[in-house]
């Protein structure tokens, strides 16, 4: 019986034990996922890579809580069968209240840990979705602001053709108001001109005043250049000397 005894102290014993590793870890657990809600408000730049971090931590977290409660699950399933063993009918009423709390604080951290890990991952699912759409909203900006940058590039090219095209209008314009300014001075010229044949023709004397003055100008333009040689030839010749 001492045997029996001892066996059933050792599974009390591993119960304790594994109850108070639980709880601590179930207050370790909720704190990071109250943590975890509080971090959620941030912004998804300041909190991308911690946010990944924290997501490892509670995951490896939310892991080892299983193994436990199945631990504990397990240990309680040995104290169960434990009561119904023959020969410790006399002390069933005890162990079987014994049992019974240890199963009650078993249920107790199974809905903890069970409520805890699905507000966890409900926030992060909520996370996950915030992020999908932050990043195609960031997508949607920077595609927008590319679209941007090329109607504006567009539009000022588009200016600069304009502006050539006005260039190219104004020179056209005056090269054509150039056109008629001469035209319209040959159109002068050959009027005085032939206005003065008119004269010479009608007047003969005329005539022959404007050959003489032009033979005088012409002898005094052939003096005056053989004068310029002269001194020329006379400069030349003193300076090789």
């Amino acid at each position: 019986m001492a045997t029996s005894s001892d066996y059933w102290e050792d599974l009390r014993k591993q119960a304790r034990q594994l109850e108070n590793e639980l709880d601590l870890k179930l207050v370790s657990f909720s704190k990071l996922c109250t943590s975890y809600s509080s971090n959620s408000n941030r912004t998804r730049d300041s909190r991308s890579d911690s946010g990944s971090t924290q997501d490892n931590v509670l995951v490896a977290m939310t892991t080892e809580l299983e193994q436990l409660l199945a631990n504990l699950t397990g240990v309680n399933d040995k104290m169960a069968e434990y009561t119904n063993s023959p020969g410790v009918s006399l002390h069933n009423a005890a162990l079987m209240h014994t049992l019974q709390r240890h199963r009650d604080i078993l249920q107790d951290y199974n809905h903890e840990f069970h409520k805890t890990k699905s507000n966890f991952f409900s926030l992060r699912e909520r996370e996950d979705l915030l992020g999908s759409v932050h990043r195609d909203i960031e997508s949607y900006k920077s595609s927008s602001g590319v679209n941007n940058r090329k109607t504006e590039l567009f539009l000022k090219e588009h200016e600069h053709l304009r502006n050539s095209d006005r260039l190219i209008d104004n020179a056209i314009s005056i090269a054509m108001s150039t056109k008629e300014n001469i035209t319209f001075q040959r159109g002068m010229l050959k009027s005085i001109q032939t206005r003065v044949t008119t004269l010479a023709n009608r007047f003969p004397a005329i005539n022959g005043l404007i050959q003489k003055i032009n033979l005088r100008k012409r002898r005094d333009s052939l003096i005056l250049g053989g004068v310029i040689g002269v001194c020329t030839i006379l400069l030349l010749l003193y300076t090789f000397h």
